[in-house]
């Protein structure tokens, strides 16, 4: 089984635990940025109308960043061709993992189940983050 949503806006990548005092005690929390962006994935999962899935998942993830406004008619045009890559902040691996954290419980189980990913940064005149979920049956491991 496949299946496909989208979150709508700029790609946000999970940011590192933040820590405060409270007198004798120190207290972990997730910053509010990335506790909003993660809310946002769930109601996206939601709103698609998705089944939870089983087993081997591969997730296929494009996150596709707004064009800058101060780049040029021929830099734009390469950028949505593909020729240019998306290569700043967020990291990679955080925007990843600020999509398929979120998902735990609602599209699988737990992430371990997660066999393959796939993750992209690309610039776009649309802002959002594309995720494709793709439920595999159990393969060995032959040529």
């Amino acid at each position: 089984m496949t299946v496909e949503f989208t979150v709508p806006g700029t790609p946000v990548g999970k940011g590192r635990p933040r820590f405060a005092s409270r007198g004798k005690y120190v207290q972990t929390y997730t910053p509010e940025k990335t506790r909003n962006y993660e809310a946002w994935v769930k109601q996206c999962w939601a709103d698609s109308g998705n089944q939870k899935l089983s087993g081997e998942i591969w997730v296929f993830i494009t996150a596709r960043f707004p064009i800058p406004k101060s780049a040029s008619k021929k830099a734009r045009a390469e950028m949505l061709e593909g020729k240019v890559w998306y290569g700043k902040r967020p990291d990679i691996d955080n925007v990843a993992k600020c999509v398929t954290d979120p998902l735990i419980g609602l599209a699988y189980d737990d992430d371990n189940q997660i066999t393959l990913l796939h993750v992209e940064k690309v610039y776009s005149d649309t802002p959002c983050v594309h995720v494709k979920l793709v439920e595999r049956e159990a393969k060995t491991c032959e040529p």
